[in-house]
Order: structure tokens, then C-alpha cells, then sequence
């Protein structure tokens, strides 16, 4: 049996996943979890023989930044097809043993993954892999962040609280993605970046 632990935001996309694992006969999911800080925790209790990401939980989270056993499971990170860059951050990872497949795939593709996975294969989307390639992202790291929050509708007040910065630093990271992107709004910015996969 394939113990299973769950990585991902969202319920419904969890549960649907949890079910369709657990139809087959040779996979077990033993521990579902929607916040980084609970994922040591999973892996220390129930010692999944592979973990299912997505890719912002698997950043932030212990599956990413050594704090998992020693001896951490394979890692299968599922990556949006629209914002391939994340994939390189993905790479950098401390953990070793990773796979990649599209957020949108099959519930089969992430059966035959995990699968693959806990018999020490590996799994690459290779779609994923020639988008990342393609798409040179010319935001920084922090342009993204605060693009991104801003993308949730927040003011500028609000996301230099969630960032710890002065508001005269996100109006500063504002002007410059606005010109990065060609954008004079940022409603206009957010859609190209969307579109271009860098948020």
C-alpha cells in the first residue's frame, strides 16, 4: 500500500483527489493537509511513502526547506500550466526526490505519478518543462509577491502590511511592474502577467 499525504489549498481539489486515490486498490491517503505549517507534522505522525504538493505549499512548507524527516518521501508538485516559472523555484529545493506534472492533468497522470514515484522513478511534465524554458520572467521575486497580493484585491496599505514594507515601497514595486508589463492600470498588469505566466 502507498501511504499518500495530501499537500494542497483548496478543499474541494483535495477531496477530489483524496477520493479518486483512494479508489484504487494499492494507494492509501493517510494524511491531508491545507497549511505549510501542518506539513511536518503529517510527515513526522503518519510517514507518507509520497507526498502530493501544490506548488505554494511545497515552497513554503517542510517538504521544501529540510524540516521533514530525514528521510522524506518523494514529492510530486503539481504546477499551474500558466505559471511554468514557478517550476525553477520548485527545482531549487533542498528535497531530492521530486516530480512534476501539470495542475491540470488527469486524476490517471497523478495516479500513474504516485505510483511511479514510491518505486523511486521519476515523473517530469515535459509540457511544463519547455514552458518554463520559454517564458524568461523579467518581474523579481518581490514584484511577483506584491503583484500577486495585489491580484487578491488588496490596497497598497494592505500589502505592504502583509510584506512588512512601506506603502511608498509597493507604490515604488507597482510603477516599476507596470513598466516592466507595458500596463497602465493595475488590473492591466495583473492580466498580463497572468497571461504571460509570471504570477
Amino acid at each position: 500500500m502507498i501511504r499518500t499525504l495530501l499537500a494542497l489549498n483548496g478543499a474541494l481539489i483535495r477531496g477530489a483527489l483524496a477520493f479518486v486515490l483512494t479508489t484504487q486498490d494499492d494507494i492509501e491517503v493517510v494524511a491531508e493537509v491545507d497549511r505549510a505549517e501542518d506539513i511536518g507534522t503529517a510527515l513526522r505522525m503518519q510517514r507518507p511513502d509520497v507526498a502530493i504538493a501544490d506548488v505554494k505549499l511545497f515552497g513554503a512548507g517542510a517538504l521544501s526547506n529540510g524540516a521533514a524527516p530525514s528521510e522524506p518521501p518523494p514529492v510530486l508538485v503539481l504546477v499551474d500550466p500558466r505559471r511554468p516559472r514557478v517550476l525553477g523555484d520548485a527545482l531549487r529545493a533542498q528535497c531530492q526526490r521530486l516530480g512534476f506534472l501539470g495542475s491540470d492533468v488527469g486524476p490517471e497522470r497523478v495516479i500513474e505519478a504516485v505510483r511511479r514515484l514510491a518505486c523511486g522513478g521519476s515523473v517530469v511534465d515535459a509540457d511544463l518543462v519547455v514552458a518554463a524554458l520559454a517564458r524568461d520572467n523579467p518581474l523579481t521575486e518581490r514584484e511577483v509577491e506584491v503583484l500577486e497580493i495585489a491580484a487578491e484585491g488588496w490596497p497598497v496599505v494592505e500589502i505592504a502590511s502583509k510584506l512588512s514594507l512601506s506603502a511608498g515601497t509597493v507604490r515604488n514595486h507597482l510603477s516599476r511592474i507596470a513598466g516592466k508589463t507595458g500596463a497602465r492600470t493595475r488590473i492591466e498588469a495583473i492580466r498580463i502577467a497572468r497571461e504571460r505566466g509570471w504570477i
